[in-house]
């Protein structure tokens, strides 16, 4: 038995690890871009849930997009009441496949072919073969659990747990709770319940009541993960543990009508079929209370604000990132892909005044935007991928090298602001840096429009145009220094200007590819 549960949890996570590798980054651009409201954020929790079969991944995810402004806390506890309910699929798996039809014969080829294709597949193939070695391993832990309970036929019996009282039910609520906190898994308490009622060891009300207790043990490892998390990280941490427990608090008060339903429709169903009466029951009180709590997500949501003080993070940009992300890599990637834009485009806006009004940048906006880059650095060097996460190796390294274009950006903006005066004033070099003005504001046009290879085009075109301008213009002011019309001081001082200006569309080009690379 004790190996049969360590088998479903080994699977669980290979299983998991593997959908994760195989979906990439979609999903959790899909959670972003299709959640506008708390019902659609249901619906998507719900979904992402079921295909990565790990609620914990989703609600990381909401709160990482919350902290970077890409979900509001409305929007965020949509999701996380939704993967609720993407949890209760691995209850049907385990009911239908692992006690119905019996998949064990299968299993060990399973795994063998999926260990096969995670040796010598590559990308895709090799995380797909990941995902079926993890599937493979559920149902041998399934069919070990099946086996090792069977044993206890005769010895544990329904007479071994509480009564079906309201006591009773208490306890096993309180057993569920404990199963949960153990195996740190609710998945793996319900794999066990199922397993259970379906050899008689106990029967469906008892089963039912320590399911709901497994799911309210979910709140305990919610609760202990927003130690030293971000306002939001608290917030949604809390909404998770104030809703099990209202849901846990329903699914008591819907027991005895779902029994007398079942014995309703025919006496001896439940008997027969319990093990699918109880994953009906577990999907049906999520559900539930899902549908129950949606109409009042802004009220919900008005009352975790309260309960939970503190200004957003969002408002300060680069302080939305929150070290809780890190422990799913593909979502931290996700979370500064989005801070980073924001930041590119005000360091063009930034770049953009200063061809305005050079002696007007005040030094706070050069601050604000430089410390935006230092932490967005920070938080990035704290980020780890495997080489073998192809798509998300290829992100980072193009977020790696944006930055350090950036920050070099941003240190000429800084250092050599004397420079874009001359840019400005001196009568031959204007139309030049007119030309710088106007290609960053259609850069960020594009940036509002997320049309990134528009913007890598322009870009890129862009600085090549100038830099045939800036050889023209360094032969002009070296041929007017060779004739006198020029003194050397003032000479070099717009030779520098010109070096200037082909430095910082480089940057911008460079900038403005990594970006397409890392929204593409």
């Amino acid at each position: 038995m004790a190996g049969g549960l360590g088998l479903f949890l080994f699977g669980m996570s290979v299983m998991t690890d593997g959908l994760r590798g195989l979906a990439g980054d979609l999903l959790h651009r899909t959670l972003a871009r299709f959640t506008r409201s708390p019902a659609s954020g249901a619906v998507s929790g719900a979904g992402i849930t079921a295909l990565l079969q790990s609620s914990s991944a989703t609600t990381v995810a909401a709160v990482g997009f919350v902290g970077a402004g890409l979900l509001t806390f409305p929007q965020a506890l949509g999701v996380v009441f939704g993967a609720n309910v993407g949890t209760t699929i691995t209850g049907w798996l385990v009911a239908l496949l692992g006690l119905k039809f019996s998949v064990g014969s299968i299993a060990y080829p399973m795994v063998l072919g999926g260990a096969l294709l995670r040796l010598f597949g590559r990308a895709k193939l090799a995380s797909g073969g990941t995902a079926l070695a993890g599937f493979g391993m559920i149902f041998i832990g399934i069919g070990l659990l099946q086996h090792g309970m069977a044993a206890y036929q005769g010895v544990v019996t329904p007479e071994t747990f509480p009564d079906d009282t309201l006591g009773g039910r208490l306890m096993l609520v309180a057993i569920g709770v404990a199963i949960t906190l153990v195996t740190q898994s609710s998945s793996a308490g319900v794999a066990t319940a199922l397993t259970a009622v379906f050899t008689g060891a106990i029967t469906f009300p008892q089963a039912a009541a320590m399911v709901i207790g497994m799911d309210v043990g979910t709140t305990v490892t919610a609760a202990l993960a927003t130690l030293g998390g971000s306002v939001e990280t608290r917030r949604t941490g809390y909404s998770h543990v104030i809703y099990n427990l209202l849901t846990g608090m329903g699914a008591l008060l819907l027991l005895t009508p779902y029994t007398w339903a079942w014995e309703y429709l025919g006496p001896g169903l439940l008997t027969q079929h319990a093990e699918l009466a109880l994953v009906g029951f577990h999907t049906l009180f999520n559900f539930l209370g899902v549908l129950l709590v949606l109409p009042f997500a802004g009220a919900f949501a008005r009352m975790m604000l309260k309960m939970v003080p503190g200004d957003s993070d969002v408002r300060v940009l680069g302080q939305g990132l929150d070290n809780t992300l890190l422990k799913e890599p593909d979502v931290a990637l996700d979370a500064t892909t989005h801070v980073t834009t924001q930041l590119v485009a005000e360091s063009l806006r930034l770049v953009r005044d200063l061809f305005a009004a050079p002696q007007d940048i005040a030094d706070e906006q050069l601050q604000r935007v430089g410390d935006a880059a230092d932490r967005i650095q920070a938080y990035v060097d704290d980020i780890h991928l495997a080489p073998q996460q192809e798509n998300d190796w290829r992100r980072l390294n193009a977020l790696i090298h944006l930055l350090d274009h950036l920050q070099r950006l941003l240190d000429r903006c800084e250092e050599e602001p004397e420079r874009v005066r001359v840019l400005v004033e001196v009568t031959t070099l204007r139309a030049a840096a007119i030309n710088m003005d106007e290609m960053i504001s259609q850069l960020l046009q594009q940036i509002e429009q997320q049309r990134w290879e528009d913007a890598r085009e322009m870009s890129t075109g862009f600085a090549k145009r100038l830099d045939a301008q800036a050889e023209l213009l360094r032969a002009a002011i070296m041929a007017d220094m060779a004739t006198g019309e020029l003194e050397i001081p003032q000479g070099t001082s717009q030779l520098e200007a010109v070096r200037w200006l082909r430095r910082g569309s480089a940057h911008i080009s460079r900038i403005l590819t990594h970006l397409a690379t890392l929204n593409g």
